[in-house]
């Protein structure tokens, strides 16, 4: 699994800039927030889709591989991929849901 990292060239890491980049790239987006405590037990997608993060940090494991992605970090997650995701600490998550078109 390859963490995508938000590149300090590119400014200020924020939802409107991380939306921009992923729908430049082919992806509708959903934009959600996750409370601390919540957890995505082992589960799959038929699509294959990013999940960024915004703000907070969110703990993925995807096909064995753990990542803990901070504000800017994204994953793509293969269709068919099993893995797993929490909320990491204190805060909220905010996560932009990124499906390929």
């Amino acid at each position: 699994m390859a963490v995508q990292r938000w590149n300090a060239a590119d400014g200020p890491v924020t939802e409107a800039a991380l939306r921009a980049k992923l729908e430049s790239r082919g992806y509708r987006i959903a934009k959600y927030v996750y409370e601390p405590g919540t957890v995505f037990p082992d589960h799959t997608h038929g699509v294959d889709k990013i999940d960024a993060v915004v703000s907070g940090r969110f703990r993925l494991v995807v096909g064995g591989h753990l990542a803990v992605l901070g504000p800017g970090d994204w994953v793509a997650i293969p269709r068919g991929s099993v893995h797993s995701a929490a909320v990491v600490g204190d805060d909220p998550v905010v996560t932009l849901d990124a499906v390929k078109l």
